[in-house]
């Protein structure tokens, strides 16, 4: 409270001079963003008030705008580190994101500006420690089928997660989706599929971890977006509750699937901060795909990712050398059309559902 009250009076102070020096409109409008200000950080301090707060500042269009762009950017970062850099340690790379993301976060708690979380008893714990874990086999198995396939492979595995997904949510919530949906989906899956068939690169052990990172990855979406969406959770006041938990599981990943000798990495300015680069945008992928996660729902969100693989494939192509051919356009307009078509669909259901 004492650094909440310590810059309120800076900016007063300001006020206050601005008005002295006879610039009363001037000091008006910051006295009115002050309190603009003042009300958005005394909203934090209810569950209630933080989620309506990230409702009305992050709604679907800038969640998965924001989720896009971090998202291709962290998969060439990564594939840099752990390709160009050298940095052949792909759960101790998670360990360090997650790390980072707990010390950005206590920051902001030591500030007061870390979101409220609901009370303890509305959530069950067992929820909490399932996210936990499936964080850290998602994102674990993730960058280790990144290390270990080429960047087509490892979008090719994700099309099996929409399937997934679906039937997921219809075992456990009975949650059902229109044949033109299921049309839709399919229309991506193959259009993604043919967009990537020319820059696949089969390695046994990689198809091993892309086929188990499937499963912990749905139920990780689908998590998200039930404790958000069911349990009035905020992406912040969510990541604050199960990262030390992720943490803890990626301390046991790590003398399974990374190598020895972590601690021999060269060091040096480049190294460091290309993975101080990748921790950052880590952080950043994983506030803005809870976002996405509570603005809409888990199948949505994969088909954004399926939409960011047409962008990653030309990323490949141009830092990764992949030469994607005329079947590959063809498949990317494909998919392109359905996501189209899934989205259509998506905002007339909306639309039906407020009249």
């Amino acid at each position: 409270m004492l650094c909440r009250r310590m810059v309120m009076n800076f900016i007063l102070r300001k006020d206050v001079r601005g008005f002295h020096k006879g610039k009363d409109g001037d000091a008006r409008e910051r006295g009115r963003a002050f309190e603009d200000v003042e009300a958005s950080i005394s909203e934090l301090h209810s569950f209630e008030g933080a989620r309506r707060l990230q409702q009305r500042v992050c709604g679907p269009t800038v969640a998965l705008s924001f989720n896009f762009l971090v998202s291709v950017g962290i998969i060439m970062m990564n594939k840099l580190v752990l390709g160009k850099v050298g940095f052949n340690y792909p759960i101790f790379l998670t360990f360090i994101h997650y790390s980072l993301s707990w010390l950005l976060m206590t920051l902001l708690k030591a500030f007061f500006l870390l979101p409220a979380s609901p009370p303890s008893k509305s959530t069950p714990f067992s929820s909490l420690l399932a996210l936990g874990i499936v964080m850290s086999l998602s994102n674990g198995l993730a960058n280790v089928s990144l290390k270990c396939n080429s960047v087509g492979f490892y979008q090719m595995a994700k099309i099996a997660v929409t399937p997934t997904i679906v039937l997921a949510e219809f075992m456990f919530f009975r949650k059902m989706i229109s044949y033109q949906k299921v049309l839709a989906l399919t229309i991506v899956s193959a259009g993604v599929a043919v967009a990537t068939v020319t820059d696949l690169e089969f390695n046994l052990f990689g198809a091993c971890i892309a086929s188990a990172w499937i499963i912990p990855s749905a139920v990780n979406k689908i998590l998200w977006s039930n404790l958000q969406q069911q349990y009035n959770w905020t992406a912040l006041a969510l990541m604050w509750k199960t990262t030390p938990i992720t943490l803890f599981f990626l301390v046991g990943l790590m003398p399974w699937l990374d190598p020895p000798g972590a601690l021999s990495f060269q060091w040096n300015s480049t190294n460091s901060s290309a993975i101080f680069m990748s921790a950052v945008l880590g952080f950043l992928l994983q506030w803005s795909g809870a976002l996405a996660l509570g603005a809409t729902s888990a199948t949505s969100h994969v088909v954004l990712g399926q939409f960011k693989t047409c962008v990653i494939l030309l990323g490949g192509f141009l830092l990764f050398d992949s030469n994607p051919g005329i079947s590959s356009i063809c498949g990317a307009v494909t998919a392109l059309g359905g996501m189209s078509l899934y989205t259509y669909l998506n905002l007339s259901t909306s639309h039906k559902t407020r009249n």
